[in-house]
């Protein structure tokens, strides 16, 4: 199998060291190169090409989020993963915005990190839970304050627009097409619940709760969690 080539980027030399130790046990990964600031990424990005790139935040000059832009710039088809100490929900919203394909803490446990960058990989986004339930709850507070989702940093998640009713009958919108089962998922989703804990709560199997979640994605037109949990949080201000 291919190796999967890892960018670290992190200004503490010693975290990033024990990072790359760690990262590098892992035989579906090859670490080819690290950076302590956004400069020394782009170039290591620009000579190397790795296909994920895991990202600190808080970087001496230009702030990590603030250099997504440039790194997807310099290799379309990268993939940027924030691995980050901050728990502020602008940072996550900055991240996301900017193009990130997660945000996670760096309280993470090793495998499940490992798991992270395969499910990133794939095209799926990731997030920490702690940091869903801030997201859920800017967005909640957004919705409260009347601003309207066209000027929040969630955008591309905007609820859909409700269709033009057809021969004097409603069109029925992703949300109506929800199953109850789906609904009960989507609500689980919002408060940053993985498969396996939706099926343990619902007494499902959790092969079962990754078809309702396909189906979920589906129906609302969306393409990850992160946009369903928002989506969800629309709902429940609304």
């Amino acid at each position: 199998m291919e190796l999967i080539r890892l960018l670290v980027v992190d200004d503490h030399t010693l975290f990033r060291r024990g990072l790359i130790a760690l990262l590098s046990q892992d035989e579906r990964f090859q670490v080819i190169g690290q950076a302590g600031d956004i400069g020394e990424a782009l170039r290591c990005v620009a000579q190397d090409a790795p296909d994920l790139v895991l990202l600190d935040n808080h970087l001496p000059g230009v702030l990590g989020v603030d250099g997504i832009a440039s790194l997807k710039a310099a290799a379309p088809g990268i993939r940027i993963l924030m691995l980050t100490v901050s728990e502020n929900e602008n940072d996550l919203a900055a991240a996301l915005q900017a193009g990130a394909d997660g945000y996670l803490l760096k309280t993470v446990e090793l495998d499940h990190l490992s798991e992270f960058i395969i499910k990133v990989l794939a095209g799926e986004s990731v997030i920490s839970p702690e940091m869903m339930t801030k997201l859920v709850t800017a967005f909640r507070g957004k919705s409260a304050a009347t601003e309207p989702l066209v000027s929040t940093p969630c955008d591309p998640v905007a609820l859909p627009e409700t269709p033009v009713e057809a021969a004097g009958q409603p069109v029925r919108t992703g949300i109506d097409l929800l199953s109850a089962r789906e609904r009960q998922v989507l609500a689980l989703i919002a408060l940053g619940d993985s498969n396996k804990l939706i099926a343990r709560k619902l007494d499902i199997a959790e092969t079962t709760v990754k078809i309702h979640v396909q189906h979920i994605l589906r129906k609302l037109q969306l393409t990850s969690r992160v946009q369903a949990a928002v989506v969800a949080a629309g709902l429940e201000a609304g």
